[in-house]
């Protein structure tokens, strides 16, 4: 099990966007276009380490992510363009729980980030979904700047996107999905905070949060989104309080 936020230093980042593996996330890919214009890189630093995240843009100036991809930072910045936009101010979903997987509690993995400039015009605002109830067998649109390989960083740091399906145990607050051609696509390491767009990439339905392999692997077996239905009024009201 892993809460999928990366780690590699900002000085790798130029060698990851010159390689173009041949897998996306991990396992076989489809075309990331439909993605690319809402979705960026997020860098993190701690005290003792630094890592990245993916992104979803809200507004010119405004990030949704994961919870955790924010939490315990003491630096954030979107990495566009070749170079790093600074945060200047976050907020994490109040439901938010660190140690949910240890303590099986409820959280709600979210974050908004507020950039210190406006992102450059070739991304847009996504569209949030309200769709408040999923089935077993729907299809998703996930995409995410993770490793395409497993314990190999030098597979990250390019958008790569594809198909996943909703599986058991439905649920009002989490999406649960897997890779409907059994050949081990799904999320993995970085692609935390990404989006999960409905099948035609029309709209925002969840924010990657979470993945697990087979055999004890961390990738491409199990992908859980968190949905953005039930946290609109949270979003909502997040986006005015940063000055939307």
């Amino acid at each position: 099990m892993l809460r999928i936020f990366g780690s590699l230093f900002l000085t790798s980042i130029l060698a990851f966007s010159a390689l173009e593996p041949a897998q996306a996330l991990v396992g076989p890919s489809q075309d990331p276009a439909d993605a690319a214009p809402y979705t960026v890189m997020l860098l993190k630093r701690t005290s003792n380490a630094s890592g990245f995240c993916t992104g979803v843009v809200l507004t010119r100036d405004i990030v949704l992510t994961a919870g955790h991809c924010v939490s315990g930072a003491s630096g954030l910045a979107a990495y566009v363009g070749g170079e790093p936009i600074p945060v200047s101010n976050a907020s994490i979903h109040p439901g938010y729980r660190a140690d949910a997987i240890k303590t099986r509690q409820r959280s709600i993995d979210l974050a908004l980030v507020k950039l210190s400039r406006p992102l450059p015009a070739n991304l847009r605002p996504v569209r949030l979904s309200a769709r408040g109830k999923l089935a077993v067998g729907d299809m998703f649109y996930i995409a995410g700047f993770g490793l395409a390989r497993e314990g190999d960083e030098r597979s990250a740091g390019t958008l790569r996107a594809g198909t996943i399906v909703a599986r058991a145990p439905l649920s009002t607050i989490l999406l649960w999905a897997d890779d409907p051609t059994k050949q081990g696509f799904g999320a993995c390491t970085g692609d935390s905070g990404g989006p999960i767009f409905s099948s035609d990439a029309s709209e925002l339905v969840a924010i990657t949060v979470w993945s697990r392999g087979p055999n004890g692997r961390q990738c491409g077996e199990l992908t859980q989104g968190a949905l953005i239905a039930p946290q609109r009024n949270w979003i909502n009201s997040t986006l005015e309080s940063l000055g939307r």
